[in-house]
């Protein structure tokens, strides 16, 4: 799905201090970027298994210059762009990054794709992998951050380039805990002091932003349940342990105990998506698996969920007389919003787009590894309207029929630059 960018971008809006806003796109790379957008969205690879996508973004960047570095996971990259830029973490005296000592800016994205087919009819650029799509956008928001990398390596050889800007394709971000542990861990934010991202929104029209101060996603974990009893007769289920019924105890009262041991402005909730059980009518069986989600809205009420959880399974499961094995894997914190850095947003997309573009969004019960980087340095993710002005559409993400007006790549390269500009300009 696609229209024409506008062609009236202000690419030379004055800020305060008198200081002009370079780093427009020119049409050639607009044209490029929704190519290479396209060609992510036809070969969509599962999470820290993006070799396709690697070795793509890698030739690109290399091509403009750069010296993109492979995560030591083996996918996903992290290029410094500008100001004599080289081996991430090294000195000036073995090429590294020059900074005069202050902490440079990273942009995040996320590469990986979902394990659903794409549903979409009549475009060009369907999946062609089975089973397989990026149906929440993280072509879109790889896309954007190349394109920034591109416009920032070129405003860094014209000298308009003040500060370094490091990029950061992080893989596996769809997967629990999240690609975002590891990438820290292999040393993407030595260096870093703030971050940002962007994340599409289905619900907001392309050339707009939705921003928020504070938590914008919430804590997203998983829960697995095994239950075991001896089995039995449903003609005597007083002799043995109806596992059945305790199963279904365990899916409705679970989450009611929760609602009256948490504060419900914290906003905990536990939603089952898989129950298993039993073969045949008039036997009672002697195994069931029950699966999940917790999420929360709340960082404190994240902190205690695993204990409350295991308590409450334990408590019915025992008050029926099964005998219950809890699995509680950790998801993500929600993602909270540090006000510098979400001002910073605010005023990079005024400056391209005006302050009309930009609305409140709400937080979302949806979970996003960028929040693991937030506990280590501030930041700020936006909401990336992708929606096509007018069409009233209402297609939502994780879904195989999820597309997005490709005007919004050249929104999210404006938002990138402009903010990494701003950075620099105003000492953030």
């Amino acid at each position: 799905m696609s229209r024409e960018p506008d062609a009236g971008l202000p690419g030379d809006a004055e800020l305060p201090g008198d200081y002009a806003l370079p780093g427009t796109l020119s049409d050639a790379l607009r044209t490029e970027l929704i190519a290479f957008r396209r060609d992510l969205h036809m070969h969509p690879e599962l999470g820290n298994q993006e070799f396709r996508t690697t070795a793509a973004l890698k030739a690109r960047l290399e091509a403009a210059g750069l010296h993109p570095q492979v995560l030591s996971t083996g996918t996903g990259l992290v290029c410094d762009v500008g100001a004599g830029a080289g081996v991430r973490g090294a000195g000036p005296e073995a090429g590294g990054r020059r900074t005069g000592g202050r902490p440079v800016l990273a942009i995040r994205a996320d590469i990986d794709a979902l394990p659903i087919p794409d549903t979409k009819t009549g475009v060009p650029y369907r999946s062609t992998v089975p089973d397989r799509a990026h149906a929440c956008g993280h072509d879109v928001h790889t896309t954007a951050v190349l394109g920034a990398g591109l416009v920032l390596a070129e405003l860094d050889r014209q000298g308009l380039l003040p500060q370094p800007v490091r990029l950061i394709f992080q893989p596996a971000e769809e997967v629990l805990p999240g690609g975002a542990a590891d990438a820290i861990e292999s040393g993407v934010l030595d260096g870093v002091g703030r971050i940002i991202a962007v994340h599409c929104d289905p619900r907001v029209d392309a050339g707009r932003i939705g921003l928020r101060v504070g938590p914008i996603t919430s804590a997203c974990d998983r829960l697995e349940i095994t239950l075991d009893g001896p089995g039995g007769h449903t003609a005597r289920p007083h002799l043995t342990t109806d596992l059945v019924t305790a199963a279904a105890k365990i899916v409705t009262e679970v989450p009611a105990l929760l609602s009256r041991r948490v504060d419900t402005r914290s906003g905990l909730a536990l939603t089952w998506g898989r129950i298993e059980s039993g073969h045949a009518c008039n036997v009672i069986p002697q195994h069931a698996e029950l699966a999940g989600t917790v999420r929360c809205l709340d960082l404190p009420a994240w902190r205690e969920a695993p204990d409350l959880v295991h308590a409450a399974v334990d408590e019915i499961a025992t008050l029926h007389r099964a005998k219950s094995q809890i699995n509680y894997i950790r998801g993500v914190p929600p993602v909270v919003n540090d006000p510098v850095v979400t001002e910073l947003l605010r005023d990079a997309h005024a400056a391209r787009r005006g302050a009309l573009a930009i609305e409140d969004t709400e937080q979302s019960l949806g979970g996003e590894d960028f929040s693991w980087y937030l506990e280590h340095v501030p930041g700020a993710m936006a909401r990336l309207g992708v929606r096509a002005p007018g069409s009233g559409a209402r297609l939502d993400l994780h879904r195989g029929d999820f597309d997005v007006d490709e005007a919004a790549i050249t929104v999210g390269v404006e938002l990138f630059t402009a903010a990494a500009l701003l950075d620099a300009a105003h000492g953030r």
